[in-house]
């Protein structure tokens, strides 16, 4: 069944098949889609799934103003209770993770067992070369933005500000709009760890030995900090671990959640 619901002012398209008593929640990734969770749902169908596609992802809507997790969180949580798939299980990867997190260690009578691959939630410790390119981009927005307000340059500023926005900001931030920069400054800008040890459900980290994005140093930090949590290392895999070995993800899902 594919459907779409309003949520805190989104549209939130969802998509759910399967049969039998197992729910399992699926949450994908920042700039990803239903797709990129459809093979999972494929391989479970002897449980009920329910892809969740996040506002401005796939066809769901965009937020009606910049959200952060908590709204995030907010709606997939009115999609949950509206569509009654609680107590579920829930398998959700990086951004997926965030609202995951945020929900299961605030709402713990939502999900009764989690499988976090690739998470997101951590802040990853400055280095010398990444304070150094922050300090330049600030040094510069400052400049234009003074220009900006004088109003003796013309566009000039604008473009000089956009062309240090594409220097120093990440993929995921240069190919969003204005306004949708506002929301993942919002949701980078939120550091998870404090919630981790509020998580009551048994909880699996599935991480790929070699992902860039997530270092495998966050989930041997989640597994220390959630209560009830094990750690499953993909050798070889990348932030995409899950898909890349799907059919070993699979299994360890299976027995996971006893299916």
């Amino acid at each position: 069944m594919e459907n779409t619901r309003e949520c805190l002012g989104a549209d939130i398209h969802y998509i759910r098949q399967g049969n039998g008593d197992k729910k399992i929640l699926l949450l994908h990734g920042w700039g990803c889609s239903q797709l990129h969770m459809q093979p999972l749902a494929n391989a479970l169908q002897d449980a009920q799934t329910l892809i969740l596609e996040f506002p401005a992802h796939g066809k769901s809507g965009r937020p009606p103003e910049p959200w952060g997790v908590p709204e995030y969180a907010r709606a997939a949580e009115e999609l949950i209770r509206a569509e009654n798939f609680f107590p579920c299980s829930v398998i959700a990867h990086s951004f997926g993770a965030r609202v995951a997190i945020f929900l299961a260690s605030s709402k713990p009578e939502l999900f009764d067992r989690l499988i976090l691959t690739g998470a997101a939630g951590l802040k990853k410790p400055p280095t010398e070369e990444s304070q150094k390119r922050t300090r330049a981009f600030q040094r510069g927005r400052k400049f234009w933005e003074c220009a900006e307000k004088i109003r003796i340059l013309g566009p000039l500023p604008g473009i000089m500000q956009e062309k240090l926005r594409k220097k120093y900001g990440s993929a995921d931030y240069n190919a969003l709009d204005e306004e949708m920069r506002k929301t993942f400054v919002k949701i980078i800008s939120l550091d998870l760890r404090e919630n981790l040890k509020d998580i009551k459900a048994p909880t699996l980290l599935v991480w790929g030995s070699a992902d860039t994005e997530t270092p495998l140093w966050m989930g041997q930090t989640m597994e220390k900090e959630i209560p009830d949590a094990g750690l499953a290392v993909l050798e070889g895999g990348t932030h995409f671990a899950y898909l890349e070995q799907l059919q070993q993800f699979v299994l360890i899902a299976r027995n996971f959640f006893g299916l």
